[in-house]
């Protein structure tokens, strides 16, 4: 095996661990935008390209001819052209450039694409571009023809992706070295006959693609997501606040008419409670769940005070230390009093259980009211905006569950886990 086959085998092998740990990474992303469906299809077919050109360079080795010649040739001049063909698609893909600009260049490049590949085919009996002599590559003086389509089109993407404001300097020099780094590999490869050059450089340019604009847009967009995750709490809590006071004073209002002593005391607890509490209600962060508790009490003190016999409140809270997004029990304990046991005539028990296993800090709110299906839960609508943000919260606040089991006529147990 001489050096030139040891340096393409060895650039070979480089190139589908990398392409091929790339692929993979892509394919298991749950969510992939459009351009980076785009990407793993040109990374795939380059995974391909690459892998073929393996297999060629191995049987090379040991067995030649001019069909075999003129058949592999050809194929690698096709897939240099399929290859072109996906950059582009991912680059307009990622770029997104009015549907105008994108037709028109399309058309010119499919068009270029078209006319290259026929004569890739046509080449196997006409010898324009290359021809096989003893079972060796031989190159005819019209071989430059053959690339014409992969400079239009990297040619293309250039200045796509130049004059698109859209794109800043990193992603615009990213794809510039694609097109430009090939476009100087092929004319060095000229000089270095045997040498696959230009697939050396098609590596090097993959991987700044891939670490500088993948990646780096992903990293990006995780930042931005975890923003927007962060001001849509905000948003709830502002939402969720503001429901709890106006529950709590409605509550105390009804008091006013039936036992003016029990509402001025009621009044004062509330009071006292927002003086000291408030700052820690308009906090977004986690909050100790002894104190989300404390919150809860309050609610279901003044409650208590005016269902009196209606509502019992049990407490079987084994442990405390843990913490959970503020206003996450208090919305589950006012939907329970108000929608299940307030439902019945006679009332019923509300029952707070707090315990650790395992994997998980668990809370359970368990009432015994009137219950309901289950297949509602998919229908919620503002009215019981409390329990879609405690779900929304627990979930993307320290990754917990919320779960619901209830049975019409029985009652419902909302179960809380705040896992470890």
């Amino acid at each position: 095996m001489d050096n030139k086959s040891v340096f393409n085998l060895t650039l070979c092998i480089i190139a589908i661990f990398f392409l091929g740990i790339h692929s993979v990474s892509i394919f298991l992303k749950k969510n992939k935008r459009n351009d980076e469906k785009s990407l793993f299809a040109f990374i795939v077919f380059t995974y391909v390209h690459f892998a073929t050109y393996l297999t060629f360079t191995i049987i090379k080795v040991y067995y030649t001819s001019n069909a075999f010649i003129m058949a592999f040739y050809t194929t690698f001049y096709i897939m240099n052209n399929i290859e072109a063909l996906l950059l582009f698609n991912y680059a307009t893909s990622y770029i997104a450039a009015d549907k105008k600009t994108v037709k028109v260049t399309s058309i010119i490049n499919l068009l270029v694409f078209g006319i290259l590949v026929l004569l890739d085919v046509i080449n196997l009996f006409t010898h324009i571009f290359f021809y096989a002599e003893g079972g060796i590559y031989m190159r005819s003086k019209t071989m430059f023809i053959s690339q014409i389509y992969q400079f239009v089109s990297f040619a293309i993407v250039f200045f796509l992706t130049l004059f698109n404001k859209k794109l800043n300097v990193v992603e615009k020099v990213s794809f510039g070295i694609y097109c430009i780094l090939p476009f100087i590999a092929i004319i060095v490869q000229n000089f270095l006959p045997g040498y696959a050059i230009a697939y050396l450089s098609i590596i090097v340019s993959i991987e700044i693609l891939f670490l500088l604009v993948n990646v780096r847009k992903n990293t990006e967009l995780a930042e931005e997501k975890a923003k927007r995750y962060e001001a849509e709490i905000k948003t709830m809590m502002s939402q969720i606040q503001p429901h709890f006071t106006y529950n709590t004073l409605s509550s105390i209002s009804t008091l006013i008419n039936i036992n003016p002593e029990k509402a001025q005391n009621a009044l004062d607890i509330f009071t006292d409670y927002l003086r000291n509490n408030l700052s820690l209600l308009s906090d977004a962060s986690l909050i100790p769940f002894k104190d989300e508790l404390r919150h809860t009490k309050l609610y279901l003190f003044l409650e208590k005070m005016r269902f009196e016999e209606r509502l019992n409140i049990v407490y079987e809270v084994e442990t405390g230390d843990f913490f959970v997004p503020p206003l996450t029990l208090q919305p589950i304990v006012e939907n329970a009093v108000k929608h299940g046991i307030l439902k019945k005539l006679e009332g019923g028990t509300i029952k707070i259980r707090a315990y650790e296993d395992s994997v998980a800090y668990n809370v359970e709110v368990i009432d015994d009211g009137i219950g309901f299906d289950t297949g509602i839960m998919k229908k919620l609508d503002n009215s019981h905006i409390g329990m879609n943000n405690v779900k929304y919260r627990i979930n993307s606040m320290c990754k917990g569950n919320m779960k619901i089991t209830s049975e019409i006529g029985k009652g419902t147990t909302v179960t809380l886990s705040f896992y470890k």
